[in-house]
């Protein structure tokens, strides 16, 4: 098990800023680029460490621009890159992971990337990403450093019972949330530095702005 690495997925997705992309690198012990994905990461200054997917989308040179980079292959097609990257760290051990560049362009993709991520949220510790946002699975309880007046929105996957917030500008206690009724706890926001949200059965997605 490797539970004190942290790693940084990047995906093919939309073009994100240099600055951000280079904060989020520096932060992290490893970084894994899904196919084409390594293309948008060299353009904007960061290397990663390895290389996985099929391989299909490639520039033919970027061997040649990622000399001391790993090359994980697999030609399975009845997968995305995403989950090649995802069942390989989870192989390894890894436990925690951010992922940007897998949301933006287009609808399809977003939303087919962040449901596909519902088998590996009980075996890793997942933040999906981009300039400006988080997006937080929640099985049980989290506590998420923020902002003030930070706008947190709860997206609940399935059916989630027992839902309790704190730190919120409109509580919820012991509340149901239901994927049928999404848009009922859209558009909260922070009060401090710092809110929680736990519930006892369900799965909620948590965005907040930062």
């Amino acid at each position: 098990m490797k539970p004190s690495l942290r790693v940084l997925l990047l995906g093919n997705g939309e073009s994100l800023p240099a600055d951000f992309l280079k904060e989020l690198a520096q932060q992290a012990d490893l970084i894994i680029a899904t196919d084409g994905g390594a293309d948008k990461a060299l353009a904007k200054g960061v290397s990663p460490h390895a290389i996985i997917g099929d391989l299909d989308s490639v520039s033919p040179s970027l061997k040649n621009n990622l000399p001391n980079a790993r090359w994980i292959h697999v030609p399975r097609q009845d997968n995305t890159d995403l989950e090649k990257a995802l069942d390989w760290l989870c192989a390894q051990g890894y436990t925690q992971c951010t992922l940007c560049g897998f949301t933006g362009g287009r609808m399809d993709f977003s939303l087919g990337n962040i449901l596909s991520l519902y088998p590996y949220i009980s075996k890793m510790k997942l933040t999906v990403c981009g300039p400006g946002w988080q997006l937080l699975p929640v099985l049980q309880k989290i506590t998420v450093p923020c902002l003030p007046k930070k706008r947190v929105s709860l997206l609940p996957y399935k059916t989630c019972r027992g839902v309790y917030t704190t730190g919120l500008k409109y509580p919820l206690a012991a509340e149901t949330l239901s994927w049928k009724r999404a848009g009922r706890s859209l558009s909260n926001q922070t009060t401090g530095v710092r809110f929680s949200v736990s519930l006892t059965s369900g799965l909620l997605w948590v965005y907040v702005e930062n």
